[in-house]
């Protein structure tokens, strides 16, 4: 089945090259210039993944979230600049990954296919604590409960349950997290993410703090 993406970018010498490209690869490419043309092709069909630029003539990439979340849509990133505020709100929006501009076609490219490759994934399922974290549609239980995680969150929590009983550094989840999904985070982020996800999971799920190395998450 050909796969639909959906490319939200009014520079049109960056449209007509990726548009160019991505077609060239299979996928069936829609391309829209602005927030109206875009919301307009979101309301007509679901798409499995969306390109967006942040800067847009009528908005931003974010004003297309919501309905984009609606749809079960994976999305990806585009920022003129390397600026952490945007890449935060991306993440917390449910971004599976961001791209800085200019970027290279081929990691684009790469990105794209792994974000559609996770989407793509067999049904399966993690444990850890009190938590089932169905690895298909990314979402996490604890119990009967659905939780609501942003993207880096839940990312930290696949971490901790794939390396369940083993302390792991803070230089090693932030690698691990880079490795996984391309995402750069720093210390410092980290350790907010970490209180955020203490939060969401409550008694589900203890992420031990070892003094002087790292974290540990026992499955118990």
């Amino acid at each position: 089945m050909t796969e639909k993406l959906l490319f939200v970018e009014d520079d049109a010498v960056i449209a007509s090259g990726l548009v160019y490209a991505l077609e060239n690869e299979g996928f069936f490419v829609k391309h829209a210039k602005d927030v109206a043309t875009a919301q307009n092709a979101v309301s007509e069909q679901k798409y499995d993944l969306a390109i967006l630029d942040i800067g847009l003539p009528d908005g931003t990439g974010f004003d297309l979230v919501g309905s984009l979340k609606q749809t079960g849509t994976s999305m990806i990133f585009l920022t003129a600049v390397d600026d952490e505020g945007n890449i935060v709100r991306a993440f917390e929006g449910g971004a599976d990954d961001y791209v800085t501009k200019p970027f290279r076609l081929s990691e684009l490219m790469a990105r794209v296919k792994a974000v559609l490759r996770r989407r793509t994934g067999h049904d399966s399922r993690l444990s850890i604590g009190g938590v089932s974290i169905n690895i298909s549609d990314g979402k996490v239980y604890a119990g009967d409960s659905a939780l609501e995680l942003t993207a880096l969150e839940y990312r930290l929590l696949l971490t901790f349950a794939n390396h369940k009983g083993k302390i792991l550094s803070r230089g090693q989840i932030l690698n691990l997290l880079w490795d996984s999904a391309g995402i750069f985070v720093e210390d410092n982020t980290l350790t907010v993410y970490i209180k955020r996800l203490r939060e969401k999971l409550g008694e589900a799920v203890n992420i031990e703090t070892v003094r002087g190395v790292g974290y540990r998450v026992n499955d118990s």
